[in-house]
């Protein structure tokens, strides 16, 4: 599956775009919409700075990686909606964490509101919380919007 216009759209605004590398709230280095170097290239260090051109191409390679990685563990067919949460999750809390998580195997399970709520429990630092009842209410196909 791929992210919907309307996914893609409020994954950036969830990120914002930064064009000088800083710190995030929990110490990762950071630039454009959200890159990390966790999510491959490039390297992201102190001092770097991208034009937003690369911060864009970046940005669309980052959620290349992550619709793969969310498809490869969705066992049942996710409505549009759902798929862009679930990609939104991911991009921000790192494939791994996400396809081990308890929001993957309720929904692969059939427990779609159990799954929507367990986004939720993805809540620390505190300052996430908005985006994650964003995230919530996406998934449930009630209201779009980057934060709630």
């Amino acid at each position: 599956m791929k992210l919907s216009r309307q996914g893609l759209d409020l994954l950036m605004d969830r990120e914002g775009c930064r064009l000088k590398a800083y710190k995030d709230s929990v110490g990762v280095w950071t630039i454009g919409y959200g890159h990390t170097s966790g999510a491959g290239a490039p390297h992201v260090r102190q001092g770097m700075e991208i034009t937003r051109k690369e911060a864009e191409e970046i940005f669309v390679r980052d959620v290349e990686e992550f619709e793969r990685e969310v498809s490869a563990v969705l066992e049942r067919e996710a409505k549009p909606h759902e798929f862009d949460a679930y990609v939104s999750l991911a991009y921000n809390i790192g494939g791994g964490a996400f396809s081990t998580s308890t929001t993957v195997k309720r929904f692969n399970e059939g427990r779609i509101k159990d799954a929507a709520d367990t986004i939720l429990w993805w809540n620390k630092p505190p300052e996430i919380r908005t985006r994650r009842q964003g995230e919530h209410l996406q998934f449930l196909g009630t209201r779009f919007v980057a934060r709630a």
